[in-house]
């Protein structure tokens, strides 16, 4: 396949300055750089292609005689030579990204500060400041009335802190911190063959750049030590189930005096026999007679709450109506409001009837004089 133009491969004009070169180069090399598309060889190709732009249009000596005799007049000049070319862009890094050595970790991290695992700094140590502890979850099951109207729940958990005997930093008394062997201070070590190189934590000071000569006897040169913790959680009303509690600076203690991590704890609702809920509202059930159904009557129920509550059912009650009680639902979040309840009439059909029940039945369907033949109607007229 032909080769593009060069100036089309960076997407820019022919009168461009070196810094305009070098800003689309910049672009194209970390979009497709190998190392950050494993396995890809449209972007491999893509790369390929970009770098020998670079290195034609980048040097004072070929870019004038590419400008006047095209491909022809830079062949046999280094450039297209495969390995070579991946060789020369490596040099060329060192410049292009502001100083960054050679890996793409480094190139990133020079345009970023940081944070796609190379060193932290240009050719020096790895920054070893303050680093934040890692957050803890606790997962806390609670009664379905507690979380309705709150409650006080105690909590036992285990967390990282700060060694007291050392605080913190890892050495024992009188011992000091020296730069890591096998990093050199880095915090990373780099394994790899020919063009592709992999950098990962240093194994000795877990990417610290610093090792002690004289480990702290009682956390083993960690710097943080394994406690137990009790503490009482206030559960606020109205908490439903898979909320979560952050409670600050009761995780894991940080590096180098760093702060702690948070305690999450995420709340699990049980279930309740006789209740249920819909966001501020709860329901229940209560089964009446047929005859109370049909006559109306006032029956009593104990609210989740405990109060004895009195509904009024009026007369011609279907089976499955939702009575309503205001004011007797789940506490609104940061206001003095309450959902309400709902309680749900179940009409029982009795399966068994005495002589004088029947016989009284009996009349009774005398009286009602159903029609010989019952005709269909839709379920929507049946009413609620």
């Amino acid at each position: 396949m032909a080769k593009r133009d060069y100036y089309e491969v960076l997407g820019v004009e022919k009168s461009a300055d070196q810094e305009a070169i070098k800003r689309a180069y910049r672009k194209l090399a970390v979009k497709y750089h190998p190392d950050r598309n494993p396995g890809d060889k449209e972007a491999e190709e893509k790369f390929r292609e970009a770098t020998e732009a670079y290195e034609v249009l980048s040097d004072d000596k070929k870019r004038p005689l590419y400008d006047q005799y095209g491909f022809a007049g830079v062949d046999g000049m280094d450039q297209g030579g495969g390995g070579a070319q991946y060789s020369h862009a490596f040099h060329d890094f060192s410049d292009l990204f502001g100083g960054a050595g050679g890996g793409f970790s480094d190139i990133f991290d020079s345009i970023f500060g940081g944070g796609f695992g190379g060193s932290s700094s240009r050719g020096g140590a790895r920054s070893s400041g303050p680093a934040a502890g890692a957050s803890l979850r606790y997962d806390l099951h609670i009664q379905f009335k507690d979380a309705v109207y709150g409650t006080n729940a105690d909590i036992h958990f285990k967390h990282n802190e700060a060694c007291s005997i050392c605080k913190g930093s890892g050495a024992a008394p009188g011992a000091s911190k020296k730069t890591c062997p096998t990093c050199n201070g880095m915090g990373q070590v780099r394994q790899g063959n020919g063009f592709f190189t992999i950098q990962q934590t240093c194994p000795k000071c877990r990417g610290k750049g610093l090792v002690v000569d004289k480990p702290c006897a009682s956390c083993r040169g960690s710097g943080i030590q394994e406690k137990s913790k009790a503490m009482s959680l206030k559960i606020p009303a109205g908490v439903d189930d898979g909320k979560r509690i952050v409670i600050r600076g009761q995780g894991d203690a940080g590096e180098n005096g760093g702060p702690a991590g948070d305690l999450v704890v995420v709340l699990h609702v049980e279930q309740h026999p006789n209740f249920e809920r819909d966001g501020n509202d709860l329901y229940c059930a209560v089964p009446i007679s047929m005859a109370q159904a049909a006559l109306g009557c006032e029956i009593s129920i104990i609210s989740l709450d405990g109060k004895r509550v009195t509904i009024k059912v009026p007369d011609g009650t279907p089976n499955g109506k939702l009575l309503r009680i205001k004011g007797e639902g789940v506490p609104v979040a940061n206001s003095s409001r309450k959902g309400d309840l709902y309680v749900k009439v179940m009409v029982q059909i009795p399966s068994r009837l005495s002589v004088r029940q029947k016989e009284l039945l009996k009349q009774y369907m005398e009286l009602e004089n159903p029609p010989a033949e019952p005709q269909l109607m839709a379920l929507s007229k049946l009413g609620d």
